[in-house]
């Protein structure tokens, strides 16, 4: 399912429009950006949660060479699922 697909289903589901739909999933798709981006995490029971989580900095190898490269530290956004999701998917 990709993102035109999801609208669809959120219109049919909610009974609104396409466009309604999108403008909505857009909003909860920023939002949860945003949050995370301010370190917050948006739990949303029976779902599952976003979080931000810091990886840090280590040493690679490129494959091609084998020389030793150093990767920076970052930041990854991570998703737990909520019990009634994994549930319901089982």
């Amino acid at each position: 399912m990709n993102k035109g697909d999801l609208v669809a289903s959120i219109a049919e589901k909610a009974g609104i429009t396409q466009s309604q739909a999108e403008a909505a999933l857009s909003a909860t798709i920023d939002s949860i950006q945003t949050a995370l981006k301010d370190g917050d995490t948006v739990s949303l029971v029976g779902f599952g949660t976003f979080s931000v989580s810091q990886r840090p900095g280590r040493e690679g190898r490129n494959p091609r060479t084998g020389e030793t490269i150093k990767i920076a530290a970052k930041s990854v956004a991570k998703f737990k699922p909520g019990k009634k999701l994994t549930d319901s998917i089982n």
